[in-house]
């Protein structure tokens, strides 16, 4: 693996290290390209236990400029993680990606309206109410057009017992917007590296899982391999399995390079 676009520093608050950590870690691995994507600030300050404060920003986006300056021969890209509600559109549209600068956002949904109310992805997916809505919500980040790709879109899988009717309906959905709007899909590495879950079908990973990508594998997607890297040290943790799942499913790896072209333009200046 050459490439990373999932990072996050401490200043998500579940999270170690500066972006020049992760830069010295990707270079030591061989990497060529790595994305700092940490949690994005929100103007409303939504769900702050997560996420810098609005006025780190700009002490952010100095730090992966420091970056540049300390791994001079890395290609380091300015990114962030976002959840999608409409009210933020403008402000990852007109701040981040165009006063800021940012080379690309990455659109993660942790949390779905449920009811007309926030619920964490991590409470549950429990039935099939919760599951098109989640569906719903990883749509709406992609019809966005914001986005440059979408991460762990089978987070749901977490709280699934089993692979059924309903599951595959989400995926499907999920599976047929990437499909006509082209926006490609994260195998994520983090998801790897947590605590199993039990399942009455066995123990496996809370994501990725293998289901999804199996169904994927009938449609005509894209796929990032990422680390989700939470620390320095796991700037390639567990990328070699979502390379060997992309693999397993004959699943095409997104060509992201387009993406480089504001970090080249900061480099030559």
């Amino acid at each position: 693996m050459t490439t990373n676009y999932h990072t996050h520093t401490f200043r998500c608050k579940h999270a170690e290290g500066t972006a020049s950590d992760y830069a010295l870690a990707a270079r030591e691995h061989g990497l060529k390209v790595l994305g700092i994507s940490d949690h994005t600030p929100l103007p409303d300050g939504r769900w702050p236990e997560i996420r810098m404060e609005m006025s780190e920003l700009s002490a952010y986006v100095g730090e992966i400029e420091q970056a540049r300056e300390d791994v001079p021969d890395l290609m380091i890209l300015k990114a962030m993680e976002c959840e999608y509600e409409y009210e933020y559109h403008r402000f990852y549209r007109d701040e981040l990606l165009g006063r800021l600068g940012f080379d690309y956002l990455i659109g993660g949904s942790h949390w779905f309206t449920k009811r007309g109310r926030q619920h964490s992805v991590y409470q549950g997916v429990l039935n099939a109410s919760d599951l098109h809505d989640y569906a719903d919500q990883i749509i709406a980040s992609m019809e966005s057009g914001l986005f440059a790709f979408i991460a762990h879109p089978d987070l749901f899988a977490n709280s699934c017992d089993r692979w059924n009717q309903e599951t595959e309906k989400c995926s499907r959905a999920i599976l047929e917007a990437a499909q006509s709007l082209g926006v490609p899909l994260e195998i994520n590495g983090c998801g790897l590296r947590k605590r199993k879950v039990s399942t009455s079908e066995g123990v496996r990973a809370p994501y990725p899982w293998r289901p999804f990508w199996e169904t994927a594998a009938s449609y005509d997607i894209t796929v990032v391999i990422n680390s989700d890297a939470h620390r320095p040290e796991d700037i390639i943790s567990r990328m070699d399995e979502g390379m060997a799942i992309a693999n397993d499913y004959g699943l095409k790896i997104a060509d992201l390079s387009h993406l480089h072209i504001q970090a080249e333009l900061q480099n030559v200046r």
